[in-house]
């Protein structure tokens, strides 16, 4: 990782201590909301009074979303960073579709969720060790990477029933002015599942929350989130026999695209 995007100054200016003692602030009620409120109370409401499964995971998502809308209103409002998005009304049109974005940031989620009332996600298996989180995740019915076998069939029914499936092919957090890996899980969910495929481009700057940086570690001037809505792929365009060839060819298809500026 290049050092020059770790912020390493000796003494920071008053701002920057207003934004660290806001971000802690931000990231202590976000915790506290998303814990107990929703995981605790909520969630457990819906389970106890909310029995078809279905149901209840469009409102827990639901929630979820109005949850992350709510916290950025908040960060915004301390100052702690701004965000915008481009053209995100083309989200309307996205039932049944994957939403595959680059990951620069922590917050890469929250935003992208923050306009999605419905959208299924791709977790971490290992998110389940936590008591807390793996209630948001089974209540809001997310896909465990973990779980290979169930994947597919997963994703199948969630794109059949006009769900959508935000999935980050990086599968880590990107690193600035680095070329992008992607792995072939998304190009190979949307082949088998014959899902288009919404592109969508964040882009933070100065960078902050990236892979290895600490919280703390605040920049001189406040990050700007730009989160574009890009062009949607059809997927009909990439089908092929070779399934496997197909996977790749789309890959590579979906690397150009999530590189280039917006």
């Amino acid at each position: 990782m290049d050092d020059k995007y770790i912020n390493k100054q000796k003494f920071y200016t008053i701002n920057q201590w207003w934004r660290l003692f806001a971000t802690a602030l931000g990231f202590i009620i976000f915790g506290l909301f998303g814990l107990f409120v929703l995981s605790l109370i909520w969630f457990s409401l819906l389970r106890l009074f909310v029995w078809k499964k279905q149901k209840r995971i469009i409102i827990a998502q639901y929630s979820i979303s109005i949850s992350f809308k709510v916290f950025l209103w908040i960060v915004k409002l301390l100052c702690i960073f701004n965000y915008q998005f481009n053209e995100v009304e083309k989200l309307k049109h996205d039932d049944g579709c994957l939403i595959v974005a680059n990951h620069p940031s922590l917050l890469d989620v929250v935003l992208l969720v923050s306009v999605m009332r419905r959208c299924d996600c791709l977790v971490k298996g290992a998110l389940l060790n936590n008591l807390f989180i793996s209630r948001i995740i089974k209540t809001a019915g997310y896909i465990l990477n973990g779980e290979s076998g169930q994947i597919l069939p997963q994703c199948n029914e969630i794109l059949s029933n006009k769900g959508r499936i935000l999935i980050f092919p990086e599968g880590t957090r990107s690193i600035p002015n680095h070329p992008i890996t992607l792995q072939r899980g998304a190009a190979n969910i949307a082949l088998r599942c014959h899902a288009d495929i919404r592109i969508i481009h964040i882009q933070c700057n100065p960078p902050w929350l990236i892979k290895k940086q600490k919280w703390y570690d605040i920049p001189e001037k406040k990050a700007l989130f730009n989160i574009t809505v890009g062009e949607k792929i059809k997927i009909d365009d990439f089908l092929e026999e070779n399934t496997t060839v197909a996977a790749r060819k789309l890959t590579r298809h979906l690397t150009t695209l999530l590189t280039l500026e917006p």
